[in-house]
């Protein structure tokens, strides 16, 4: 059984309006990264903060299969 932290819907909402802020993929909003891309971050380490918690959060979301939690958000 996934170890995935329940997610609420206010923290999907904020994903949704979140923007990667710099980077290849910058203004893209990060639920719409590429699996590839929040993958790497995973292997390189996560920013700091606030952002880099929300990229956690991404990628733990599309490793389990959950991206379906997305699109009512796009």
């Amino acid at each position: 059984m996934s170890e995935l932290v329940s997610i609420d819907s206010e923290l999907l909402l904020e994903l949704a309006a979140m923007r990667m802020p710099f980077g290849k993929h910058q203004g893209q909003r990060l639920i719409d990264l590429p699996e590839p891309y929040v993958v790497w971050f995973s292997q390189q380490g996560f920013p700091k903060g606030k952002l880099g918690r929300m990229l956690q959060t991404v990628y733990e979301i599309k490793l389990n299969g959950l991206e379906y939690l997305f699109d009512p958000l796009r």
